[in-house]
């Protein structure tokens, strides 16, 4: 038996007034989820009560993990997933490269929480260059930190032992959350806030003016021009994916937060070429990794698509309904299709990890919809969607529910 969990990152929501006061799922024709929700539909409150609602915590608890206890910071997860390894004293922190608006940074706004999606050389050269900044060299060595670069707008800050703050001192703003606003009362506070605070002011002077932004505004690009530290962290443990289950597992996905969980439980992490967590994601070769680890001998593998959970964040309907679809085109139809060559008897579990939220921009830590689809047992078609999903009154409490009902 093969195993096959689908995360559309964000593809639950509330009713939109843009499409006639439905959700996107509810909204949209989508004929291999519903395929899917032939099956077992329901609803499950994938994100702890009391815990911050994101891909983070909603993820750790699908895979099985209670954030209540095992949670030490996104950034921590990220770093596993990135391959920093963060020593013992250590303090993590996801920093974003993001697009502000204005000429000044006391004044300015936030457009963009990802840089205006850049990526690739763009992205590692800025900050490469803003890290050999004698200015910003100077401030970060004051703190002990270290930005480990990635080719994306995710990457990694560390502050040494020697200077570890109290963490639940620290006070930080997720950029996602506030888009569109004055980043004047959202700077971080308490625990190194004045510090943090300054090297991003350093970050927007240096970079507002550098030549890859002064190309990308000639493009009718956002400049990506500031750093946004958010998230600290400490070093992370798991119990192995194997012990919890008895099953090898792999995931697939372009963002090294899903890395991180994976390689912290044990669980392989191939890479795609040209996947990314936009809506131009090559969704093709995510499924060609899925189909390949499951023929490598791997009992279990997740396909993360984060497009939607992007588009969200930018406000974006058409963007969501459009990533939603081809979630259900070109990742459910080509699973369907290609798994029973793998193994006649597979099962599919798909879900939103959270609702994100158009009407806000923003992650929502309601319970969201889940369809688990048994090749052996083949039911009729109906709706998955959030209303269609309540309807059958099938609810399960918690997250690490999931995968031990995939797994029966």
């Amino acid at each position: 038996m093969k195993y096959v969990l689908i995360i559309g990152d964000g593809i639950a929501d509330e009713p939109v007034e843009q499409l006639g006061g439905k959700t996107p799922l509810a909204a949209l024709d989508c004929p291999y989820m519903n395929t899917l929700a032939g099956g077992r539909l329901g609803m499950c409150q994938t994100v702890p009560h009391g815990v911050s609602a994101g891909s983070d915590t909603a993820i750790l608890s699908i895979f099985g993990y209670d954030p209540r206890t095992c949670y030490t910071g996104r950034s921590a997860l990220e770093a596993a997933g990135m391959g920093v390894v963060i020593q013992p004293g250590e303090t993590s922190l996801r920093v974003n490269l993001c697009a502000l608006e204005g000429d000044s940074f006391d004044t300015a706004k936030i457009l963009s929480h990802n840089g205006g999606s850049i990526e690739g050389e763009e992205a590692v050269q800025l900050m490469e260059d803003l890290c050999a900044d004698p200015r910003f060299g100077s401030l970060a060595a004051a703190i002990g930190f270290t930005i480990h670069v990635t080719p994306t707008f995710r990457h990694t800050g560390v502050i040494d032992a020697a200077h570890e703050p109290d963490r639940a001192k620290m006070c930080f703003t997720e950029p996602h959350n506030i888009l569109g606003s004055d980043v004047a009362g959202y700077m971080p506070k308490g625990e190194l806030g004045a510090e943090l605070t300054a090297l991003m002011r350093a970050s927007f002077e240096i970079l507002r003016d550098h030549p890859v932004n002064v190309k990308r505004k000639a493009e009718g690009k956002l400049a990506a021009n500031c750093i946004w530290p958010w998230g600290p962290g400490a070093a992370m443990s798991l119990e192995s994916f194997d012990s919890l289950y008895q099953k090898k597992g792999s995931a697939v996905s372009a963002v090294p937060l899903v890395w991180g969980i994976a390689n912290l439980c044990g669980v392989d992490t191939p890479r795609v070429e040209g996947a990314n967590a936009e809506l131009n994601t090559n969704y093709e070769g995510k499924v060609d990794a899925v189909i390949a680890a499951l023929e490598g001998g791997a009992d279990f593998c997740c396909i993360h698509v984060e497009a939607p959970d992007e588009c969200a964040h930018g406000g974006d309907v058409e963007g969501k309904c459009e990533a939603i679809r081809r979630l259900d085109s070109r990742v459910v139809k080509p699973l369907l299709e290609r798994l029973p060559g793998v193994d006649p008897e597979h099962r599919i579990l798909i879900l939103s990890d959270h609702p994100t939220l158009l009407a806000t921009r923003g992650h929502d830590g309601n319970p969201v919809p889940f369809a688990i689809y048994d090749s052996r047992e083949k039911g009729e078609m109906r709706k998955f969607d959030e209303e269609h999903a309540r309807q059958t009154g099938d609810f399960l409490e918690e997250g690490p529910m999931l995968l031990r009902a995939l797994f029966v």
